[in-house]
């Protein structure tokens, strides 16, 4: 067996998995570890359309198909039904001992144009179809194969596994998560974020939806039910997901992935009970919580963790670095994991095939990943932290889900716009290295939500006057803004849904449409006009619509003269 590679990956989760699929896709001799073996369970399962958005950039950019295949239901046929339909994101806030308030309700559409709506990964079947796609590109992986230690030098690198083999390579990539063997070599943890969260979770079956159980779709006024999507429990001190993956027709597994996140400040770990018992003692206070996940079953053994905020003195070295968990994780609220997960990949592969050619693989070569992973996390940490004051009072969380919404919107519109403005991978890179997980590396949208998270940080969520202050003072600070939507605006007046019809033909008005004007025009649409838009917008609806996917299909999506180009 060929024990030298060009790069060598620790960990065939879906990000090294993606990483590994388009190196060897490239003429890169790749060799994966993975401690355990496929299918595994993991969670992470929620898609947003960032995260979509960035798969169907790779895809393209290194001519991996297969790297869209979860990026919309469009591709059910390639996907597989094991996974669920996202049409939305809904928040139900609670309150202890109290019935939930429909009046207290957010669910934010996700558009069904051009691409589909969004997936439910089940995650042990596209982490095995990552893994396996990788192999079939020219990876080579070794399951149960955990790493022990890796050596770096001048020469290169060299991987030990527990066994006592040695691997050679170039570079190595860690994307082993939390237990990260260069974090730990080189004690890069950093404990240092503003979020506190920690995690009980499971798998389960008969999880109703919560309208069989409540108040039905109609008496909340919402356009979906609320298990056709991505449902958030609320309340101060944490938050619960309910993600089904038998929401549809098609759906041929009935499981659902449930969790719950507590302030370790306000709900110490109890641990005189085990997981389950915990998870039933903190729901038990919201009642219509409780009403749903009472005759739910979990089907595998429940985890319970401490703490999982964690970051990363440093992302790269010479001939190393950290991708995805690795780096750091925050909290699953807004599902932008994923999403940060694979742009790091992304902006990885353009680095390392650049590398090869040059031979350069210096931490200074690659800060260009240091600066993106840490960007991200930096965002995600305060945006989350900002959240979970907000669980304290209702009014506080109003505001940060409009600076959320806003923050994906600017950073879609501009993945999207570089995407189908960008020549070559070379155009992409440069302003895709300028995104930070929110606000499209928009400079308006840094100053409008440093003012907004100044007023958020200092306000007592126990005080009324103060909440009412900063709620109109943020208030202000949104409607001045030009270029925000006004579906957002409308939830500050107590508009409990974002609309389903994204397309209004006041988009196409001029200086107040889609485009807008000014900065905002310029940093996001160049020079192009709506109808140059509009063209390239129905070509790409085309292209990734259920009818060309099942043309591709039938015909083949791939060839396998293809591949190693």
């Amino acid at each position: 067996m060929q024990q030298t590679y060009d790069i060598a990956i620790i960990g065939s989760g879906i990000a090294g998995s993606a990483l590994g699929a388009i190196l060897a896709r490239h003429g890169e001799k790749v060799v994966i570890f993975e401690a355990k073996s496929h299918p595994r369970f993991a969670i992470g399962e929620s898609m947003i359309l960032e995260t979509s958005e960035t798969l169907r950039a790779m895809a393209e950019l290194y001519d991996v198909p297969e790297l869209a295949y979860f990026s919309s239901e469009n591709f059910f046929a390639y996907a597989g039904t094991s996974h669920g339909v996202k049409r939305h994101f809904s928040y139900l806030y609670h309150e202890a001992h109290l019935s939930q308030n429909p009046r207290q309700a957010l669910q934010a559409i996700i558009p069904k144009q051009p691409y589909g709506h969004e997936l439910h990964l089940y995650r042990q079947d596209t982490d095995y179809f990552m893994m396996t796609t990788a192999v079939s590109y020219g990876a080579t992986v070794l399951q149960n194969t955990p790493v022990q230690d890796v050596e770096i030098d001048d020469a290169g690198v060299e991987i030990v596994t527990a066994s006592g083999e040695r691997y050679q390579a170039k570079y190595v990539v860690d994307a082993g998560g939390f237990r990260s063997v260069l974090a730990q070599k080189f004690d890069l943890r950093d404990f240092n974020q503003q979020t506190h969260s920690r995690a009980i979770f499971t798998h389960m079956v008969d999880v109703p939806c919560y309208h069989d159980v409540d108040l039905s779709r109609k008496a909340y006024g919402l356009p979906y039910r609320v298990s056709e999507g991505t449902l958030h429990h609320l309340f101060p001190g944490g938050w619960l997901w309910v993600i089904p993956f038998d929401n549809h027709p098609r759906s041929t597994n009935p499981l659902c992935s449930v969790g719950l996140m507590l302030d370790p400040r306000t709900y110490p770990m109890q641990v005189d009970l085990s997981p389950e018992e915990e998870f039933f003692a903190v729901i038990e206070q919201f009642p219509s919580i409780h009403a749903q996940l009472k005759g739910a079953r979990p089907v595998r053994e429940w985890t319970r963790t401490g703490r999982i905020q964690y970051s990363s003195k440093q992302i790269v070295g010479d001939r190393f670095c950290l991708l995805g968990h690795a780096a750091g994780f925050i909290d699953p609220l807004f599902s932008k994991g994923l999403y940060a997960s694979l742009m790091s990949a992304s902006i990885l592969a353009d680095l390392l095939l650049d590398a090869r050619e040059t031979g350069d693989y210096s931490a200074a070569r690659f800060q260009p990943l240091e600066q993106s992973t840490r960007a991200f996390i930096q965002a995600h940490d305060r945006l989350i932290a900002a959240s979970y004051k907000s669980f304290d009072n209702y009014k506080l969380w109003v505001l940060v889900s409009v600076l959320w919404l806003a923050g994906a919107y600017t950073e879609l519109v501009m993945l999207s716009s570089i995407r189908l403005q960008s020549r070559n991978r070379r155009d992409y890179y440069e302003k895709a290295r300028q995104l930070k997980l929110v606000g499209g590396g928009f400079d308006e949208f840094d100053v409008m939500a440093d003012q907004v998270y100044d007023i958020l940080e200092e306000v007592n969520p126990a005080s009324e006057a103060e909440v009412h202050r900063a709620y109109e003072e943020i208030k202000a600070i949104f409607e001045a803004v030009e270029w925000m939507p006004q579906p957002f605006i409308d939830l500050l007046y107590g508009k409990t849904y974002l609309p389903t019809n994204k397309i209004r033909l006041s988009l196409f008005k001029k200086d107040q449409g889609f485009l807008g004007k000014g900065a905002y025009r310029q940093h996001f649409f160049g020079d192009h006009s709506m109808a140059e838009v509009s063209k390239v917008f129905l070509l790409d609806k085309v292209a990734y619509s259920t009818p060309v996917l099942n043309l591709k299909r039938r015909r083949g999506f791939r060839r396998r003269e293809r591949a190693g180009s």
